[in-house]
């Protein structure tokens, strides 16, 4: 499971430091170079899938690591 998570941590994404919930609207505009607001709009429509938006958006937060390289998931596991 710890390869899992070095994986993870080696794509170099992070959520990012321009935070308004979890940061991971921030992480994913960094990767992709644009305007963190436009991806956070994506994000609103997104939510308006109940399943897809929410769904998706707790998945990635579990899964990403913050700016230290801390991944929840793995926290809660009681791997670090």
């Amino acid at each position: 499971m710890a390869s899992v998570f070095d994986s993870i941590r080696r794509t170099g994404f992070r959520r990012g430091p321009s935070r308004l919930l979890a940061g991971i609207c921030g992480g994913i505009a960094a990767q992709l170079r644009v305007n963190v607001w436009i991806v956070r709009l994506v994000m609103l429509v997104l939510f308006a899938l109940p399943v897809v938006g929410w769904g998706l958006y707790l998945v990635v937060w579990a899964l990403t690591p913050n700016q230290s390289g801390s991944i929840p998931l793995e926290r809660w596991l009681g791997r670090r």
